[in-house]
Order: C-alpha cells, then sequence, then structure tokens
C-alpha cells in the first residue's frame, strides 16, 4: 500500500483556527497511520530478513567451527545452542520438503487441469470449424434456395397475369356463347310458336271441313287417303287411334291444302338435332310387357368390349341394346331372331362410362362418364349432342326426366344436378351431403342413394331432403318399379331392400345364400311387369328373387368369369342381358 493509498485512507483534518495545535496533531495522526499501513505490508518481509539473518549467523558459526577444528569449545552452552540450532534446522528442513511435495503434487494437478483444459479447448475450435463451415454451406443453400424461389416468384406472377386474362377470355366466351344459345332460343320459340298456329289453323279448318257435308260419290278418283291412322292424346296423355276417318275423307276432298298438310304431318322425318321433335316423339306407342318370362339358359355370349362393361340398358321398344365399358365407348347391338348384331359405336367420352339411360322415345341415349361429364346421343349420330360438364368428380349416375327436357346428374362430388337441354346448363345444384352412387326421379321428386348407407328423398322444386332411409351397407344401385310404388336399392351388405313409396317405412329385404355385391356400382333392377327382381353377383352368377313370396325364384348358371355389373330386362320381358367386368356380355332367354 503505497503512501498515496494511505492518505487517502486517512480521516480528514479538523482545521480550526482556533487551535492552533491541530494541525500537529494531524501530522502525528497520518504518520502513525502511514506507519502502520508500511509495517503491515512489510512486516512478513521483515520477520523473513530476522530469521534468515539468525540462520546465516548459525551457518557461519558452524563453518567456523568445521573450518577450526582444533578449537575446543569454550563452553558447554556453546555446544548446546549449537544443538539446539541444527535440530531447528533439520526440523525445518523436513517441513520444506513436505511443502515441497505438496507443492509437486498440486503442481501436478495443475498440469493435469491445465492439459485438459487445452484439449477441451481444441475440440471447441475444431467443433467451431466445423459449425463456421457449416454456417458457409447453409448460407449458400439460401441463397441458391432464394434465387429458385426468386425465379419461381417471377414464373407464378407471369403465370397469374396469364391465368387471369385466360379467365376473362373464358368469361367473354361464355357470356358470347349464352348470348348465342339465347339468340338459338329465341329462334326456336318463333319456329315454334308458327309451328304451333299452323297447327291451330289445322284443327280449325278440319273443324269447318268436317261440319261440311258432301255426296261420296263426287270424289275425285286421284284424290288418296293417307295411309297410316291418325294418333292423338286423351286427356290423361295415353296414344289413342282414331277409326273415325270419313272426316278426313270430307276434308281431303273439300280442301286439297288440308289433305297436303295432314299428309305432310304424317310423312315428316324427324330430325335428332330438332329440339321441337320432342313432342312429337310423344306420339310413338311404346311396348308393354304384361308377363315378363324368367330366362333360363344364355342363347349368345359376346365379348362386347375391349375392357370391362359398366352399364347396358334396352331401349324402350326392346329392339336395341346399349353396353358401356371402360374402353370409353357405348355400342348398340340390334336384337332380332334372339341374336345381338353389331349396329354402331357411339364415342366422344374422355373415360369410361358409367351409367346408360334412353329417353321415352328410344331416339338419345344419355351416359354419365369418369371424365366428370354427361353425354348425350342422338342414335343417329356418333358424336355426341350435347355434354354436360360442371361436376368436379366422375358422374355416377344421368337420367331423363319425364319431360324430357331436363337431364338429372349424380356425382361423386356430393351433388346431384338439373340440366335444362334446351340451353345445356345447369339450372339447379343440390347438395346431398354424401358420394352419391344412383338416382331416379319423377316430374317433382329425386330419391338418391349414398354410401353413408342412407337414401335420400329430395324435392326439386325446394331443393330439400324430405325423408332419408337408412340402410346397413353402402347403396350401390337404385331402380323405381314401372308402376312407381316400389323403390329397389341394392348394397354392400350383399341384399336387396324393397321400400313401398305409399309408405316409406315398409321394406322388404331379399337376400340368397352365394349372392354377393361385387362392387360399389353393382346394378338391380326390377322386371318390366314389376314381378321380379335381378341382380349380378361377385361368382358370376345372376339371383332372381319373386316378389310377391319374398323368395329366390331362380339363380341362373354362373356363365360369366368374374363378377356380375349390371343387368337389364326387355321391356317386352322375352330377354334379359348380363354384363361383367371382363367385357362379356350374355344373353338370356327361356327358349
Amino acid at each position: 500500500m503505497d503512501t498515496t493509498e494511505c492518505t487517502r485512507l486517512l480521516p480528514k483534518p479538523n482545521l480550526d483556527p482556533k487551535h492552533p495545535e491541530t494541525w500537529k496533531r494531524h501530522i502525528l495522526r497520518q504518520l502513525k497511520y502511514r506507519d502502520k499501513a508500511q509495517k503491515i505490508a512489510f512486516q512478513d518481509v521483515i520477520r523473513s530478513y530476522v530469521n534468515l539473518r539468525e540462520r546465516c549467523e548459525q551457518r557461519a558459526l558452524i563453518t567456523q567451527s568445521l573450518i577450526s577444528p582444533s578449537r575446543p569449545f569454550s563452553t558447554s552452552e556453546d555446544l548446546a545452542s549449537l544443538k539446539t540450532a541444527t535440530g531447528e534446522l533439520a526440523y525445518k528442513v523436513v517441513e520444506l520438503q513436505q511443502e515441497i511435495k505438496i507443492k509437486d503434487a498440486f503442481l501436478e494437478k495443475q498440469h493435469a487441469s491445465l492439459l485438459e483444459t487445452h484439449n477441451s479447448l481444441m475440440a471447441v475450435e475444431l467443433e467451431k470449424g466445423r459449425l463456421q463451415s457449416d454456417v458457409k454451406k447453409m448460407t449458400d443453400s439460401n441463397l441458391l434456395l432464394k434465387s429458385k424461389y426468386d425465379t419461381l416468384h417471377e414464373s407464378y406472377q407471369h403465370l397469374d397475369e396469364v391465368y387471369r386474362k385466360e379467365k376473362l377470355h373464358g368469361s367473354d366466351i361464355l357470356e358470347e356463347m349464352i348470348h348465342l344459345k339465347e339468340q338459338a332460343a329465341a329462334r326456336m320459340n318463333h319456329r315454334n310458336e308458327r309451328r304451333l298456329r299452323a297447327r291451330q289453323g289445322l284443327h280449325k279448318d278440319l273443324e269447318m271441313a268436317s261440319s261440311k257435308s258432301l255426296n261420296i260419290d263426287t270424289v275425285p278418283k286421284s284424290v288418296s287417303l293417307p295411309s297410316s291412322p291418325l294418333l292423338h292424346r286423351n286427356e290423361r296423355g295415353e296414344h289413342l287411334e282414331s277409326s273415325h276417318l270419313r272426316a278426313f275423307r270430307s276434308a281431303s276432298v273439300a280442301s286439297p291444302r288440308i289433305l297436303g298438310s295432314i299428309r305432310g304431318l304424317f310423312d315428316k322425318k324427324r330430325r335428332g338435332n330438332s329440339v321441337s321433335s320432342l313432342e312429337e316423339d310423344l306420339y310413338t306407342p311404346l311396348g308393354v310387357c304384361l308377363v315378363a318370362r324368367v330366362p333360363t339358359k344364355v342363347i349368345q355370349s359376346v365379348d362386347a368390349h375391349e375392357l370391362g362393361i359398366n352399364a347396358v340398358r334396352f331401349s324402350p321398344r326392346s329392339n336395341l341394346l346399349a353396353t358401356g365399358g371402360t374402353d370409353r365407348v357405348i355400342k348398340l347391338w340390334d336384337i332380332s331372331s334372339g341374336m345381338l348384331h353389331y349396329r354402331g359405336t357411339l364415342d366422344g367420352s374422355n373415360e369410361g362410362i358409367t351409367s346408360i339411360e334412353f329417353d321415352l322415345t328410344g331416339s338419345r341415349i344419355v351416359a354419365g362418364s369418369y371424365d366428370n361429364s354427361a353425354l348425350i346421343w342422338q342414335l343417329d349420330e356418333s358424336v355426341p349432342k350435347c355434354i354436360l360438364t360442371g361436376h368436379s368428380r366422375k358422374v355416377t349416375a344421368a337420367r331423363f326426366k319425364y319431360n324430357l327436357r331436363q337431364v338429372l346428374t349424380g356425382s361423386g362430388d356430393r351433388t346431384v344436378k338439373i340440366w335444362d337441354l334446351q340451353r345445356a346448363a345447369c339450372i339447379q345444384t343440390i347438395e346431398v351431403l354424401s358420394y352419391c352412387s344412383d338416382i331416379v326421379c319423377s316430374d317433382y321428386y329425386i330419391i338418391s342413394g349414398h354410401f353413408d348407407r342412407k337414401i335420400r328423398f329430395w324435392d326439386s322444386r325446394a331443393s330439400s331432403c324430405t325423408q332419408e332411409v337408412p340402410l346397413q351397407g353402402r347403396v350401390t344401385s337404385l331402380d323405381i318399379s314401372p308402376n312407381h310404388r316400389q323403390l329397389l336399392s341394392c348394397s354392400r351388405d350383399d341384399s336387396l331392400q324393397l321400400v313401398d313409396l305409399r309408405m316409406s317405412n315398409t321394406r322388404m329385404a331379399f337376400r340368397a345364400e352365394g349372392f354377393k355385391c361385387g362392387s360399389d356400382s353393382t346394378k338391380a333392377i326390377f322386371s318390366p311387369d314389376g314381378s321380379y327382381l335381378a341382380a349380378g353377383s361377385a361368382d358370376g352368377g345372376v339371383y332372381i328373387w319373386n316378389i310377391s313370396t319374398g323368395n329366390l325364384e331362380t339363380r341362373l348358371p354362373p356363365m360369366h368369369r368374374t363378377s356380375v355389373n349390371a343387368v337389364a330386362w326387355s321391356m317386352s320381358g322375352e330377354y334379359m342381358v348380363s354384363v361383367d367386368k371382363c367385357r362379356c356380355a350374355n344373353l338370356w332367354s327361356d327358349i
């Protein structure tokens, strides 16, 4: 501790002018403090110096005695002091050796700790170098990713701009198409009005001609009567044949213009592209099955498609068969003399066909497709007349509504859509809550089957669900009886359920040993007279149940090598066709 420090530690003096001796006492106090502080700092040095001096004196004394050994000790006191000094020195030598050993052990520990610390430091330096290398690599990788991100961001901005332009262009095209369709609809309505006015005028002329009397003997021989009977409808919409031709004879004689108009009505060709021909097609008489015959054997087996067949349907007149498969086409087959004769192919679908249905006139076909669309063909054209797009998943079912101007489609995207054929546009979308596997309909209600094991009844006018019927398995197909009083469902619990539409809680279950529903799209149908149920099984057989008894009527022999996907029963009740996953179609009959 130096003087400055000691001075700093001393108390401040109280210099009072009234006491002249105060500064002297202050100086003495400072000297005492300095002496004490310096003595404390050098006390160990002084003590060591005194001990060293004593040792030096003792060593000098011993040296002197060794140099002059002839000189005897003067007294015994000198000898005793020498022994005492020698013992003390020996004792101190031992103490110092012990201290040296302790210091050496401590130094060894310090050296070991230093070596360990040095090794740890080297490991840390290596880890630091590795981490710096990783940081550099990560920095380089980040820079590369940043450059890629910038490139992708620029590309995204460019594509987004292109998308916006294309979207605007698509909107313009859509508006233009809507405008063109509106113009076409206006022209069609104008032609329909003209035709309606012409018919009204024709009826008035016929009434006026029928009210006139004419002698039959005056009819010219050159005038010929129409060979076809006149068909008209009564108040219920039934097709009737007029047997009163006398009025026509009088009218034809009285007015050749009227006769030419009538002949033009009967001889006029129906054009597939004309929407107004739908009303004329209603005048075509359809076959009615009184008693369906249960088939017993296969009379013909053909490989109808290149791949599996998903759907099959007879035309209303039972003279034409349509099959649709995963090879993207619909094939038409004429039925004559108990044989299938290839007639033609309807193509245009981008994916496989899921369902087929004829309209009531038998002149058009609607089909669902895996490409999320429904397609409509005229039988005399191989390309689709209309393609209905708007679903986000495959169209599992497509049906004509009874007014023939609308089509109903069900899809795996959990929606049912109603389409206006005149505009080829969706006019209503119903959210059906689950994957829709099949649909049936009438003018005002829609029935849908779903994968959540429920059948739902919908009011198409309000888009609301009016009733739900729970089942034990996924619904694969629906069919409605010819009298529209019963609903048939097929489900994955290997059973058929028959629901009375007048009392929805009344149900019958149809099962059979060996019957197994082979897929999520297996179709079950009514017979044309509503007396039997038919469905294909996973074992390649066809099972037929009797509705009145509730029992299995027959099990047709398994003529298929794989699971039967669908069956169709002709409206005449004479033939049945079954199709499978292995492109085979079998024609059944009881002959």
